[in-house]
């Protein structure tokens, strides 16, 4: 559920191009690792490797948001759409990595 819905909500916040290719390389690589944090149950570096990234795209996501985010006063509909779907996945992040930590711990870690 963790991969689909950010999937979604990067997918809708890459609609408009106000964001950057980078972007939407950085969220849809950290899914792809999260794709195989889910395939290979038994491995700790996957996991790892998943929540690593979810927390350094909180990082890279409060970037792109604050410096691309459009100064007009009068925005389209799509635009507003996409920013705001953008910052929605960044609201949820901080649960997703909650949850994927408690993954982490069933799978072993420490």
């Amino acid at each position: 559920a963790i991969i689909l819905v950010h999937w979604l909500l990067t997918v809708w916040g890459c609609m408009n191009y106000i964001l950057p290719a980078s972007y939407a390389w950085g969220n849809f690589s950290v899914l792809a690792v999260g794709i195989w944090a889910i395939v290979q149950r038994d491995s700790l570096d996957a996991i790892v490797m998943f929540l690593t990234g979810l927390l350094l795209t909180v990082l890279t996501d409060i970037i792109h948001i604050s410096v691309f985010y459009p100064a007009h006063d009068h925005l389209g509909d799509t635009t507003r759409f996409s920013v705001g779907m953008a910052i929605f996945s960044l609201l949820l992040k901080p649960l997703a990595c909650y949850l994927v930590y408690r993954m982490y711990r069933e799978r072993g870690g420490e």
